[in-house]
């Protein structure tokens, strides 16, 4: 009697592993068309824009991911000040829509928060859907008091605390606090003269 034989598992593009690293310069057009893609061209008219605006992202919190050479999601953290008590604002998270069911968005949650607690930070605010947060630790439960530089709905304000008491009494406006972006340099041509 021969052993039967384990079936031949195919593997589909679906099953390709993605990586999540940090974000580089090369990423930044694929990015932007990303994001345009995830929440629309008309995005950067959006209240949390006006945290990023003009800003860096904190130092070392800016990640992609990458499936078979292509980006395919994107997150990053910005430095705020939450009433008055230092924090990051998490966002924009976006995952390309043909990779959605792959994990990507909570593979990003995880090693974007992990990374700033490993960087030290105390608390991360974001503005999202509760129910799918939630299960990252993140709740309405310090953000009461805190508002943003434009409309917002309240159920959508939520943070996680790495050290306890981090947003204790928080209130008021949440405003970027990180570096600005650095001034591009125009080139200019030179002047033709007069002959």
């Amino acid at each position: 009697m021969t052993a039967p034989r384990k079936p031949q598992v195919a593997l589909t593009s679906k099953a390709a592993p993605f990586v999540i690293r940090a974000e580089r310069a090369t990423d930044v057009a694929t990015r932007e068309t990303l994001l345009d893609a995830c929440f629309g061209e008309t995005r950067h008219g959006r209240t949390c824009q006006r945290l990023r605006d003009g800003r860096a992202p904190a130092a070392g919190l800016a990640l992609s991911a990458m499936r078979e050479g292509k980006l395919v999601g994107t997150v990053r953290l910005w430095h705020v000040s939450a009433g008055g008590r230092p924090a990051l604002v998490l966002g924009p998270l976006a995952v390309d829509p043909a990779c959605r069911e792959l994990g990507i968005g909570a593979a990003l949650m995880h090693q974007a928060l992990a990374a700033a607690r490993a960087r030290g930070h105390d608390a991360v605010i974001l503005l999202g859907d509760a129910p799918y947060y939630a299960r990252f630790g993140f709740s309405t439960e310090k953000t009461a008091e805190l508002s943003l530089p434009g409309p917002f709905e309240r159920d959508r304000l939520l943070a996680i605390e790495f050290t306890d008491g981090a947003l204790d009494g928080a209130a008021g406006m949440i405003v970027p606090t990180g570096a600005p972006l650095p001034k591009r340099r125009s080139v200019r041509a030179p002047e033709a003269h007069a002959a």
